[in-house]
């Protein structure tokens, strides 16, 4: 009788450890994610959630383990390479650069699918501005998945813009190179009940809209988890301590006495 092959997850790390010193902020994790799902992150302050997206998109190396995306090794890739795999993220604290147009800040997001030839952009003007149109209809098709003000707006600077607006901006340039798994760092930080109310009904539209995208949500709103993730994880000093549902997961033993605990740790925005 044969039996029918589980699909390859899209995203998989096998005792995946990374070390600062004598600090394990990841401690032989193993993690499954599969297409199409909302993942969410959990845990107390420097359980390594943060240091989770930093090793899978390149920033830090893992002292053990490997990191794959559809069984082929992310680990000898730098972050541009792991970012044309399909791979994007957001950061708690934001990176914008408030100065620049929205547009700008956009196109920093699809820098990997821009031409920066100097004959491309001094000689070859039509299809110069052949491109530049589609990036720029491109990039008001994303925007209006959020908010058609932004839309509108598309060449006024980030910084007259509230935090929802940014934030909004924030996600727009990870979605415009087209990823396959997005990677959001507590997305809803510095906003009010009802902003993060606001921005979690635009993830799930993205979530609808952009078919087959995967998502990894690391957030500390319980009502964010709730609301929006098909499955969780749980970590508490850089360990697996529960997968399964939310609903689990909050009557969970472990994962009560984790967040009773509070642990603090130097790892920066975990």
């Amino acid at each position: 009788m044969s039996s029918i092959a589980e699909p390859t997850p899209l995203l998989s790390c096998r005792d995946l450890s990374m070390h600062f010193g004598g600090l394990a902020a990841l401690d032989r994790l193993d993690l499954d994610v599969h297409q199409g799902e909302v993942l969410g992150l959990v845990g107390p302050n420097g359980s390594g959630k943060t240091t989770i997206f930093n090793v899978i998109t390149g920033i830090y190396r893992p002292t053990g383990g490997s990191v794959a995306m559809e069984g082929r090794s992310l680990q000898r890739m730098g972050p541009q390479a792991i970012n044309r795999r399909g791979i994007a993220r957001t950061f708690q604290r934001s990176r914008l650069c408030l100065e620049l147009s929205i547009f700008d800040n956009l196109m920093i997001g699809d820098h990997n699918r821009l031409n920066h030839g100097l004959f491309f952009n001094l000689f070859r003007r039509r299809r110069f501005e052949e491109e530049l149109t589609a990036h720029v209809q491109r990039s008001k098709e994303i925007l209006e998945t959020f908010s058609k003000p932004l839309a509108e707006n598309l060449f006024q600077p980030v910084s007259s813009f509230p935090m929802i607006d940014r934030r909004r901006i924030e996600i727009c340039r990870a979605l415009i190179g087209g990823p396959r798994l997005l990677l959001l760092d507590e997305p809803s930080a510095g906003m009010t009940h009802e902003e993060t109310r606001q921005l979690m009904d635009d993830i799930l539209d993205v979530a609808s809209r952009e078919q087959g995208i995967t998502i990894i949500i690391i957030e500390h709103e319980m009502n964010v988890i709730r609301r929006i993730t098909d499955r969780c994880v749980v970590l508490n000093f850089g360990q697996k301590i529960f997968e399964g549902g939310y609903n689990e997961m909050v009557n969970h033993p472990d994962v009560q006495a984790a967040y009773l605990g509070g642990t603090e740790s130097n790892e920066e925005a975990a």
